[in-house]
């Protein structure tokens, strides 16, 4: 297939991943459930350099997984800069943390586990940077939630905009699953958001990169 061709030529001319990143790379696909949930190489790259461009001082990562997309993230703090990361799966703390303490981050990376939709309003933080990449159903909800707190000027960043495909889709006026329904709903209101200014990138699963204007 060439999209797959395609791929695999992106990553074979993109940088590589630190070793600690390749080590939890492999780990995630070898011992946790839905590793395609991990940013992985490509798409880790591109969050690096988009970090590294903003230079950021205040992070929030919604959706941590095993925490690969947060250290690739940090790359691009500011010296003082902090990430923050929610993940609701407690299952996954120890690796999180594990793989924080390995890379060197554990005084810039803050760990959160719970409910997004409850820990969120208990942050009160200005962001420069916002990754949402959790339950697709929310993207709205944490959306809302956040956008208050991103400066003006800054990004918010919404992975799985795609959603295999299925956002494309606008000939089936009904989609059959929620999550598809939330996905082309969120991306539909983004575009006619007067807040913001809006480019939806078609890297992986597509991430749709969102500038706050006031």
């Amino acid at each position: 297939m060439i999209q797959d061709e395609n791929h695999a030529y992106a990553e074979a001319h993109t940088s590589p991943e630190s070793a600690v990143l390749q080590r939890l790379n492999r780990e995630t696909h070898v011992q946790v459930l839905a590793p395609r949930m991990l940013s992985g190489h490509l798409q880790g790259r591109v969050l690096s350099m988009l970090s590294h461009m903003i230079r950021p001082r205040r992070i929030l990562e919604i959706g941590t997984y095993t925490g690969y997309s947060a250290l690739c993230l940090a790359e691009g703090l500011a010296p003082e800069g902090e990430l923050h990361t929610i993940e609701q799966n407690p299952e996954l703390e120890s690796r999180i943390r594990r793989y924080i303490t390995e890379a060197g981050l554990s005084d810039r990376i803050h760990v959160h586990i719970g409910e997004a939709l409850h820990v969120l309003p208990t942050l009160a933080e200005t962001w420069d940077l916002v990754f949402i990449d959790a339950d697709k159903i929310n993207n709205d909800a944490y959306f809302e939630l956040v956008i208050n707190q991103v400066r003006p000027g800054g990004f918010v960043l919404v992975d799985n905009v795609l959603w295999s495909g299925k956002a494309l889709d606008s000939h089936q006026a009904k989609p059959a699953d929620k999550d598809t329904h939330a996905v082309r709903a969120f991306n539909d209101k983004i575009q006619q958001d007067s807040r913001v200014e809006n480019v939806l990138l078609p890297i992986r699963d597509g991430i749709l990169l969102i500038r706050k204007l006031l």
